[in-house]
């Protein structure tokens, strides 16, 4: 916290706390999670047993979500036990499988990239689900990443698995629906309490589906070990709560424009420390993304002050 002492204080000195703006604090937070999303897909490549998404997605959500359930003590009552399942099935139970699925499939970069389609999938059902139009401040800005994240995407040295892309494609609509049905529905809760619900919830759905179709590893290496702890503390119980927290307070295409920071990360992971390459035009590509995440969140402030 920074303290300014006030100008006119002679004898004696004032202290007046430095205030972040609660919509800026709240964009900075909810950032955070995607952040920690694009982190995934290298920690799954280089850390979990390798072609496993069902175990990948159980051990990522169930322990998590037990944890969380320990914690807060609560479970969901009344139409929550549907909404909650819904929201769960969308956000886990068939998202994770098919996020691993293509985070196997693809460069770890590459993957996250795709979901930079979302904000106008979530523009586009925000519509007729909420009743509420998006920013053109949002919209252009949503459609520049998009055209940042195709440079970095397309001018790729190798051309993507097209199983993978499309897995992709599917996991951020489902998200992209979660976020219109979080917003809404609301939460009777706080966040930690509903990302308990959920994840404990799409664990469960996962767990059987795990044994019968993949089984579990005869072993598992100290890396495995740590790769697990990393996705299921990091990057699901911490990330998934900011998520959820950012729902409740921001409008859901700026929430989903946040999810530009995921395909930055995993970029920049892959780049920085899996020796992924990145041309001219990526690089490009990179720059445009930035840029329109940070504008999509300025720029309807502005509009409105």
């Amino acid at each position: 916290m920074v303290a300014i002492a006030h100008p006119t204080a002679a004898a004696h000195t004032t202290l007046t706390p430095v205030r972040v703006p609660s919509s800026v604090r709240d964009i900075a937070l909810t950032a955070l999670a995607p952040a920690a999303f694009g982190t995934v897909y290298a920690a799954t490549s280089e850390l979990l047993p390798p072609d496993r998404p069902l175990l990948a997605g159980v051990m990522r959500a169930l322990p998590a979500g037990l944890v969380l359930l320990a914690v807060t003590r609560t479970l969901p009552r009344g139409e929550w036990c549907w909404k909650t399942t819904v929201l769960a099935m969308l956000n886990f139970g068939a998202f994770l499988p098919l996020m691993f699925f293509a985070a196997y499939r693809l460069p770890g970069g590459l993957a996250a990239t795709f979901g930079a389609l979302q904000p106008l999938i979530v523009a586009g059902l925000a519509l007729p689900l909420l009743g509420s139009r998006t920013p053109r401040a949002v919209l252009l800005a949503s459609v520049a990443v998009v055209g940042g994240v195709g440079l970095m995407t397309m001018t790729a040295s190798t051309m993507p698995d097209p199983v993978g892309v499309a897995a992709m494609l599917a996991a951020i609509s489902l998200v992209a629906l979660a976020i219109v049905l979080g917003k809404k529905w609301g939460s009777p809760v706080p966040p930690l309490t509903m990302a308990g619900w959920q994840l404990t919830i799409g664990g469960l759905v996962l767990a059987p589906l795990t044994l019968a179709i993949e089984g579990l590893p005869a072993t598992l290496t100290a890396s495995n070990i740590l790769g697990f702890a990393y996705i299921g503390l990091f990057a699901t119980v911490i990330a998934y709560t900011l998520w959820f927290r950012g729902i409740q307070r921001l409008a859901p295409t700026s929430v989903s424009l946040l999810s530009a920071a995921n395909p930055l990360v995993a970029t920049a992971i892959g780049f920085l420390f899996l020796n992924e390459s990145l041309t001219g035009w990526q690089t490009v590509g990179f720059a445009v993304t930035l840029v329109a995440l940070v504008a999509g969140q300025t720029m309807p402030a502005r509009t409105h002050r």
